[in-house]
């Protein structure tokens, strides 16, 4: 399956985690300004910051992937939507497992934050299985599936949901690729350069083996975040891929 992103530079399709504090992660950005694109907001820093940590990222000419992996009733998830892409987020998650329903009111969300903001609409990227969880964990709460035939079952629901994309690990990648189609974002984290520690990750694969399984983009947060000299392992990456 021909994946629309391939002709787009990796530094580009690379997006870092600033799992961190504020001071710590306005200090990473400062030092990857002029090389990397893409930053991740999750729940840490969004929780302890607010909305104003992605104007701090947006001022920088960063793009801010905000993770916060919504999952309510529709009705709360369209004003949750419309609130975070209204602070300038460029991609936002939702847990697929909350439904089409909710997922189709997530972007109708961001379709009116664009509308009132005169922009392109925020992506709407849905959770798979989170890359920490193997057969055992998804067993533990019910699903006795393995997580390759999860991941596939919830893309299906992201296609008919008409949602952006989804969030999945890149082992999972091709398989989402040919049931989304070229276009659609396929992220992936749960992604470490050759011979990295694995952390807390189950599904793990290296950054090149996840663009040539058909992601569009990767994030990698401790890699970078934690190197003596983040820009350097940032530029290293880079070069691994290409």
């Amino acid at each position: 399956m021909v994946n629309a992103f391939s002709d787009i530079p990796a530094s580009e399709r690379i997006i870092v985690a600033l799992d961190c504090g504020r001071d710590e992660a306005i200090a990473l950005a400062e030092a990857l300004r002029g090389k990397a694109r893409w930053v991740k907001i999750g729940m840490t820093l969004y929780y302890a910051c607010g909305p104003s940590i992605i104007a701090s990222f947006k001022q920088r000419g960063f793009k801010v992937f905000l993770d916060l992996k919504l999952h309510d009733i529709p009705f709360q998830i369209e004003g949750a939507a419309e609130s975070a892409a209204m602070t300038g987020a460029d991609m936002l998650t939702m847990h697929i497992l909350g439904g089409s329903a909710m997922l189709e009111a997530a972007q109708r969300g961001v379709e009116k934050a664009a509308k009132a903001r005169g922009t392109q609409a925020a992506a709407t990227l849905g959770i798979t299985v989170l890359t920490s969880m193997d057969a055992d964990a998804l067993s533990e709460i019910g699903i006795d599936r393995e997580p390759a035939d999860q991941v596939a079952l919830l893309g299906e629901v992201a296609k008919k949901a008409g949602i952006s994309g989804v969030v999945a690990s890149a082992q999972e990648a091709a398989v989402l690729r040919e049931i989304l189609g070229p276009r659609a974002f396929i992220v992936t984290p749960g992604v470490r350069p050759a011979g990295a520690e694995k952390g807390d990750q189950s599904r793990v694969t290296t950054p090149a083996q996840a663009f040539e399984n058909g992601a569009s983009h990767i994030v990698i947060g401790r890699p970078i975040t934690r190197a003596e000299d983040p820009a350097a392992a940032f530029d290293a990456i880079v070069a691994e891929v290409q």
